[in-house]
């Protein structure tokens, strides 16, 4: 297995993450998907151009799929890993979705645990 490694600038979110790792659908694939609990809520990362290249190649291998219910959209789910601690990264598959904008999950607050800052330079290894 190798790895495709995205940098990105850590933002703050609308919110809209945690209140889809609230939804018990969601919380129930995942907790089977990844054999944890995440965290309630995304670290979000706006990609450099090179990663935001690179995030498309993810799109090229076979995903783990969050499958909804009507109304809701699939999501699509990579292993990763954030200074060896365990993550994923989730695609939304809404329209118009920003390409340059990655959402990863955790079983932790990764912001708390590593310390990080609005600003700060993130590279996710994700497992392809």
């Amino acid at each position: 297995m190798k790895n495709t490694i995205l940098d990105g600038i850590l933002f703050t979110g609308e919110g809209n993450g945690k209140k889809y790792l609230a939804l018990l659908w969601v919380k129930q694939q995942l907790e089977e998907k990844l054999g944890y609990t995440p965290y309630l809520g995304t670290l979000n990362l706006k990609l450099s151009k090179e990663s935001t290249q690179r995030r498309k190649t993810l799109l090229k291998v076979k995903p783990t799929l969050i499958c909804p219910p009507e109304g809701y959209c699939v999501g699509l789910l990579f292993k990763a890993s954030i200074r060896d601690l365990e993550c994923a990264v989730v695609v939304p598959q809404v329209k118009d979705y920003p390409e340059d904008v990655l959402e990863v999950i955790a079983p932790v607050n990764l912001r708390d645990t590593l310390k990080l800052m609005d600003g700060d330079v993130v590279n996710v290894s994700i497992q392809v």
